[in-house]
């Protein structure tokens, strides 16, 4: 029988829905959607001035939805390295490159099979940039037991 759970990362923010940070199935952990909103429900790369313009920055956006999925592959025994597949969903193609640019930062042609889609909107109006991964962690067996006896 496969070893299936859900995981919610005490740091982060907490689910706009009843879903797991991730979902683990054996070897894999399924990380959901993930956004640069961080536990105070503020967004990394989004502020508004004394008039209410904001500057959405996808450069900070996507640094922050990275670093948000290495902490909620580290809660599951894993890390970015052990990314084998990443959905981004960007709300405007035209911030393609800086996505693109800031993913180089993190990733090779050795990392993780990506695929980019555009979408209408994402949760919040400030979010420019969402990402849902599979990883498959090292040594599984031992992990889950590790995180079963840390509950």
């Amino acid at each position: 029988m496969t070893d299936s759970r859900g995981i919610l990362v005490d740091g982060k923010a907490t689910p706009r829905g009843r879903f797991p940070h991730a979902k683990v199935s054996g070897d894999l952990v399924f990380v959901s959607g993930t956004s640069s909103r961080r536990p105070d429900n503020t967004i990394a790369g989004a502020e508004a001035d004394e008039f209410g313009a904001t500057r959405l920055d996808i450069a900070v956006q996507t640094r922050a939805v990275i670093e948000n999925i290495r902490g909620v592959l580290d809660a599951a025994g894993c890390g970015l390295d052990d990314l084998v597949q990443a959905t981004t969903f960007l709300v405007d193609m035209n911030d393609f490159a800086g996505y693109n640019a800031v993913w180089a930062e993190y990733f090779d042609e050795q990392g993780p099979a990506r695929t980019t889609v555009a979408v209408h909107a994402l949760p919040h109006p400030h979010l420019r940039i969402e990402i849902q991964a599979i990883a498959r962690r090292p040594e599984s067996n031992d992990t889950i037991a590790t995180l079963e006896e840390e509950k």
